[in-house]
C-alpha cells in the first residue's frame, strides 16, 4: 500500500522539491493550496497530473481538518510560510499568524483528527523550522542546543513554530520533528529573495536586457546549501524510530560578495562592482550577520549528507536563467 504525505506550501521551492522527492519514493502525494484569484503552479506543472491538490489555508483550522480527511495522510509537512524575511517587518500580524499560529493549527487539525479515528492514527509531523531562529548568534556554529535569538518578525514566528510543535511531542506524545534548515536555494527560488535576484539580475547583464543589480547588505553571511538535498533530510527525519530536532546546514559560510563572484564569474565578469547598486530600502532594521551551521548531529543520526557545493549551487541558478530568460 503507497504511503500518503500532505505537503502545505507545495508550489514552493522546498515544496516541489518535496513533491518529486516522495513521488520517486513512490508516495501518494497531496499538497495544500490557498484559495488565490491568480494561480501559481509554475514550480509544480511538471507534476501537476501525479498530485492531487486541496484547497485549504493555514489561517482556517477547518480547512486543514478537511485536507487531512480528504488526504488521510501517514506524514504531513509544514512547508508554507509567510517566508520573505524582509517583508515579515512590513507585515507582522499576518507573518505570525500565518508562519506562527499557522503551526498550532495545523496540529489541532491532527489532534481532532485523530480524535475522530476510532482506532487511532499515526500522523508524523513535520515542522520547517529555520536558522533565522538564531539570529542574532549566541554560539558559532548553531547547533541544535544553541540558545535562540530571533532578529525579525519572521524569526519570531518560526521560533513559535518551533516550540509548539516540541511542546506539542511532549504533550501528546505526537511523532512531531522540527528540522531547523540553513538558508537552501535552488532554480525555482522566488524572485523576491536575494540569491534568484542576483542569478536571474546577472542573467539579465548577460542577455543585454538590464545594466545593474540593486540590493541591500552585501555583507551578510550565510550557510547555503541545495533545496533537493535538504529535502531528503526532511524525509530521513520522519523516518527515524523516535521524533527528534535537527540542524540541516553544509557547515560553511559565504557572503553575499562571494554568491556574486561566483554569479558573474559565470557570465565572464570579474569585477562587479560596477554592475550593482545598493538601497537603503533592502536593508532590514535588524540584521542577521553571520549564520553558519553544524550538521553533525544528522550527519550522525540521519546518515545525511550535502551532496551540492556553493559554488554548483550559484552556478546553476545562473544558468537556469539565462536559459529562461533566452526562451
Amino acid at each position: 500500500m503507497k504511503k500518503k504525505a500532505l505537503i502545505t506550501g507545495i508550489n514552493g521551492m522546498d515544496g516541489s522539491h518535496l513533491a518529486d522527492f516522495l513521488l520517486e519514493k513512490g508516495y501518494e502525494v497531496y499538497g495544500i493550496e490557498r484559495r488565490s484569484s491568480v494561480r501559481n503552479t509554475t514550480n509544480i506543472k511538471h507534476i501537476e497530473n501525479k498530485i492531487t491538490l486541496i484547497t485549504a489555508d493555514l489561517t482556517d483550522q477547518s480547512s486543514l481538518l478537511r485536507a487531512l480527511f480528504q488526504s488521510n495522510p501517514s506524514e504531513v509537512y509544514n512547508l508554507a510560510a509567510q517566508s520573505f524575511v524582509h517583508a515579515s517587518f512590513k507585515s507582522p500580524e499576518q507573518t505570525s499568524n500565518v508562519t506562527g499560529l499557522g503551526v498550532l493549527r495545523m496540529l489541532e487539525a491532527i489532534r481532532e483528527y485523530d480524535r475522530m479515528h476510532p482506532y487511532g492514527t499515526s500522523i508524523k509531523f513535520y515542522q520547517a523550522s529555520s536558522s533565522e531562529m538564531f539570529g542574532k548568534v549566541q554560539e558559532t556554529p548553531q547547533k541544535e542546543t544553541t540558545p535562540f535569538y530571533p532578529r525579525s518578525p519572521y524569526g519570531v514566528a518560526k521560533l513559535y513554530g518551533h516550540w509548539i510543535t516540541k511542546n506539542y511531542r511532549e504533550a501528546y506524545d505526537m511523532f512531531n520533528v522540527n528540522g531547523i534548515l540553513f538558508n537552501h536555494e535552488s532554480e525555482r527560488r522566488g524572485i523576491e529573495f536575494v540569491t534568484r535576484k542576483i542569478s536571474d539580475g546577472v542573467a539579465r547583464i548577460k542577455l543585454g536586457l538590464e545594466d545593474h543589480i540593486t540590493l541591500g547588505n552585501l555583507d551578510a553571511y550565510r550557510d547555503w546549501g541545495y533545496a533537493p538535498d535538504y529535502v531528503e533530510a526532511m524525509w530521513l527525519m520522519m523516518q527515524q524510530d523516535e521524533p527528534d530536532d535537527y540542524v540541516i546546514a553544509t557547515g560553511e559560510s559565504h557572503s553575499i560578495r562571494e554568491f556574486l563572484d561566483i554569479a558573474f564569474n559565470e557570465i565572464g565578469i570579474t569585477d562587479w562592482k560596477d554592475y550593482i547598486k545598493q538601497d537603503p530600502k533592502y536593508m532590514r532594521p535588524s540584521e542577521v550577520d553571520h549564520l553558519i551551521g553544524n550538521p553533525s548531529k544528522a550527519k550522525k543520526q540521519l546518515n545525511w549528507e550535502p551532496r551540492t557545493s556553493f559554488e554548483e549551487l550559484v552556478r546553476k541558478m545562473v544558468r537556469n536563467d539565462i536559459k529562461l530568460l533566452g526562451e
